[in-house]
């Protein structure tokens, strides 16, 4: 009767359940119910609750096809933050397997089984009592509810020391065909934007203007792969993780940007599942204010990120000019000082979105928002002398200039990424759509003085009204093709820009008293610059030796208006083709070797071309020249790579880059309209060919755990042959660059950066490929001169304090420039003067930030249906999380 008793109590007990949980029936050579209960925690041996491990419940089968049982993952999970996991709806007969796994710890296996036995210590049932047979029942229903504990993962010495190697972000790793920096540890550039971040950068050069140079030559500075129109200051530091620098790019990248190579900012990104964010805010000596945030959640098919930037902009920049005008009749000697105080700041947002249509299919959206405001003020007095009257003032004038910039863009980026079933296999399509527009209303007022200290004799007084438009539209698609012993990718590219920019220059009459509109100082203009292109390549591997070879073919068409008189000019260029060879052999002892030939195109631009005289800067001048051809570069470079124990790097390149139809500033000599006096006049012009060759060393050294440096020299000279043209060729001159940047692990999570950099004597820049027209006075003509930058060293140190639970908080405190010494000095000379020009930006700038993480990774936002947070619908569908 006992028997009877339990045998019942136990299938009304199954048939209860089944009712409750109507899929909890499975076919298991009858059937059975789906019961069973699992759970437990996996801790390390000092108890600590391990994140992320895997844990897999495996049921044997029978394989009607091999007729032989095998084992099936029967339901999977990873756990959350605090180490536990959960199993439902289990069969509960026949025995399972646990496998439990974690990155740096043995991966260990158990097995589970739900038996049903009497509880010895247990209430017996006594004759035909149904009370005690229940309860007895009662008891033997708790064997289908188990809990496992605490399993303790034991760590794997050889697994871990692996691990640490991939897992902590070498600050340098090598491809066949750039070089990949991590800059999201770098607290000396916090609170800062991405120009900070490059004078961190090995290889790369920045002068106290913020423009960069990467082995002596102004690169093209791309976002994700991208080309862009932002400039450095206008991208936040805290938004980027690393930096690709791309010394001689590939047949994948565009040709355009003449000798110098890419600069390719990768953003950071966040996609794990759950919410998450940061906080930052920050304050410089002068009062001058940063903030920002970033959010991101992920969870199922949905991944969603937004993140917003302030920073305010209170700049002081002094300098000195010191010039002996050798066309002046008689000579003449003018020392200028100037003084710049510029207020402002600009506003970065993002919106993105990414849909996981499928496990091979990512669609992706994002939007951008650019404001900048910016007041600058600026005094620049002048005394000029002539030589001949025995040092009597010839005159002295004070230009003092106010007025406003401001700039409003907005960008959409839309993405797809296929991947294939075969491995390697994917097809990406992308369109990039950037707008600006840009205004300005700059006041210039010029008081001349009968001596320095002496009365005002009159003044000159000029409004110039500016703004501008640019529109900047790409379409690209890549495909790649992997083979058996070789990979091919192809891809084609469309590039569409417009820009229009209205200058008008007004004068002030002292007979109408007001400000007359003067038609000859006024730059109005309008112009499209396409480019179409398409690219293939193979690359492949034969055990330690790579290669890939490509070709890039590549048209242009440029149009341009004056809008005064409607006159229009226009040049295309026909399809050019542009091959790339990269080769790279494997060594013994962590060894490698890297050679690769390329050749790209600088096109001159609408600035370099427009052929009218800009007189709306009286001192700087310049002029377009309509008939400049683009310049060709052949570069060739070869590398060693060494990786020594407790992975130390250090990389080594000899190269060599010749150009012909350099395009140079040159000057010449003409009549200012608005005040009827000879002036300097800056263009462009084509040289015969330059040649510039050079070595360059990068080492990363782990000295400690707790210390590590990073250090970076190029040797280089540089040469043009410009027999063509009159007095522009400079002497070749050997100069080096150097850069160091050490960091610290200090105690009570302290950490501490420092960072130095040196340029020795060089030759002044022959053309920066931007063709801008402004920039500080006399400041163009240098360019068009021969002579040379003196030497120049700066050095950065930051602390920082991290706090809170996990490090969710810390605090920098950063100096840059701390000896004041970042002062920049050029001498140059010409035909029609000599000159020596100094200036010296923000020195011994000191920031306080403070940065705050937050979120979890378990959130239930976006769920999906039927999402069973013990286990998963499907077992496969949970360990793709």
């Amino acid at each position: 009767m006992k028997k009877i008793l339990l045998t019942i109590a136990f299938f009304t007990a199954v048939l209860s359940l089944s009712a409750q949980f109507p899929g909890a029936a499975g076919k298991q050579g009858g059937q059975v119910s789906n019961m069973g209960h699992v759970y437990g925690k996996i801790t390390d041996t000092s108890g600590a609750a391990i994140n992320a491990a895997s844990v897999m419940l495996l049921q044997s089968k029978y394989d009607t096809a091999t007729k032989k049982r095998k084992e099936v993952l029967l339901k999977g999970i990873v756990t959350k933050a605090n180490g536990e996991f959960s199993f439902s709806e289990l069969p509960i007969m026949g025995q399972l397997k646990l496998k439990i796994s974690a990155t740096g710890f043995k991966a260990i296996e158990q097995t589970v089984s739900f038996q049903m036995k009497m509880d010895a210590s247990g209430p017996k049932p006594s004759g035909n009592d149904p009370a005690q047979a229940m309860a007895a029942f009662s008891n033997m229903l708790n064997a289908f509810d188990k809990d496992l504990g605490n399993i303790k993962l034991v760590t794997d010495a050889k697994e871990l020391s692996a691990v640490t190697v991939v897992s902590s972000k070498p600050l340098m790793r090598m491809d066949i065909d750039k070089k990949v920096f991590n800059v999201d540890k770098n607290i000396v550039s916090a609170g800062g934007t991405a120009v900070d971040v490059m004078r961190n950068v090995p290889s790369v050069q920045v002068d106290i203007d913020g423009n960069v140079k990467l082995r002596n030559a102004s690169p093209q500075i791309y976002i994700e792969g991208r080309p862009t129109t932002l400039s450095l200051d206008q991208i936040p530091a805290d938004a980027i993780e690393s930096v690709e620098v791309i010394t001689n790019p590939s047949a994948k990248y565009d040709a355009s940007g003449g000798n110098a190579g890419i600069l390719n900012i990768i953003l950071k990104k966040n996609r794990k599942a759950g919410y998450n964010g940061n906080l930052r805010a920050g304050i410089d000596k002068r009062g001058a204010m940063n903030g920002g945030g970033d959010f991101n959640v992920r969870q199922g098919k949905i991944n969603f990120s937004a993140s917003a930037m302030i920073n305010q902009n209170k700049s002081r920049v002094t300098g000195t000019t010191d010039r002996l005008n050798l066309f002046d009749n008689p000579q003449t000697t003018v020392s200028q000082n100037n003084n710049n105080k510029t207020s402002g700041g600009f506003m970065f947002g993002r919106i993105g979105l990414d849909y996981f249509a499928t496990n091979r299919t990512t669609f992706s959206i994002a939007g951008i928002k650019v404001h900048g405001e910016f007041k600058p003020n600026e005094t620049i007095s002048t005394l000029t002398d002539s030589l001949l009257n025995n040092g009597k003032t010839s005159s002295y004038s004070e230009r003092f200039s106010s007025g406003k910039r401001e700039f409003n863009a907005h960008g959409l980026q839309l993405g797809m990424k296929h991947l294939f079933p075969k491995q390697g296999e994917e097809l990406t399509a992308d369109m990039n759509f950037f707008s600006g527009k840009n205004g300005g209303d700059n006041t210039y007022i010029t008081n001349y003085y009968t001596a320095q200290n002496g009365t005002k004799s009159g003044d000159y007084q000029q409004h110039l009204i500016s703004s501008g438009a640019n529109q900047f539209l790409t379409a690209q698609t890549d495909y790649v093709k992997p083979f058996k012993n070789i990979k091919l990718e192809t891809g084609l590219r469309m590039q569409l820009r417009k820009t229009s920019n209205i200058n008008d220059n007004y004068i002030f009459n002292p007979s109408s008293n007001q400000f007359e509109l003067i038609p000859s100082a006024t730059s109005n203009y309008k112009n499209t610059d396409n480019v179409y292109a398409a690219y293939v390549s193979l690359s492949g591997s034969k055990k330690d030796f790579g290669y890939k070879i490509g070709v890039r073919a590549e048209s242009s068409e440029y149009n341009g208006t004056l809008l005064t008189n409607n006159s229009k000019f226009n040049n295309k260029y026909p399809v050019s083709l542009f091959p790339s060879l990269f080769l790279s052999q494997k060594l013994k002892n962590k060894q490698e070797l890297q050679f690769s030939v390329t050749r790209r195109i600088n096109r001159p631009n609408f600035f370099q071309l427009i052929p009218f005289v800009d007189y709306t800067d009286a001192l700087n001048i310049t002029k377009g020249n309509p008939g400049l051809k683009p310049e060709f570069t052949q570069s060739f470079e070869f590398s060693y790579a060494k990786t020594f124990k407790k992975n130390n790097t250090l990389l080594s390149s000899v190269y060599y880059k010749r150009t012909t139809d350099l395009i140079t500033r040159y000057q010449d000599k003409g009549t200012n309209p608005v005040t009827g006096a000879d002036v300097l006049i800056n263009t462009f012009v084509n040289a015969n060919s330059s040649q510039a060759y050079g070595a360059e060393v990068t080492s990363v050294n782990y000295l400690t755990k707790w210390w590590d440096i990073s250090t970076n020299l190029n040797l280089y000279n540089s040469k043009i042959n410009a027999t063509n043209l009159k007095n522009t060729a400079n002497d070749g001159m050997w100069s080096w660059f150097g850069k160091f940047n050490s960091n610290f692990k200090l105690p009570a999570k302290f950490s501490m950066q420092l960072s130095a950099t040196y340029q020795s004597k060089t030759n002044l820049p022959v053309n920066d490929n931007s063709g801008g027209m402004g920039g500080p006075p006399m400041s163009m003509s240098q360019s068009a001169a021969q002579g040379y930058i003196k030497p120049i060293y700066g050095v950065d140190i930051a602390f920082k304090k991290s706090f809170l639970k996990n490090d969710a908080a810390s605090v920098t405190l950063s100096f840059s420039d701390i000896f004041k010494t970042r002062k920049s000095v050029q001498y140059s000379y010409s035909d029609y003067f000599v000159q020596t020009y100094s200036r010296l930006r923000d020195p011994q700038m000191i920031r306080l930030n403070f940065a705050y993480r937050f979120g979890k990774m378990d959130i239930s936002l976006f769920k999906r249906k039927n999402n069973n947070a013990g286990g998963m619908s499907g077992a496969t569908e949970g360990m793709q999380q």
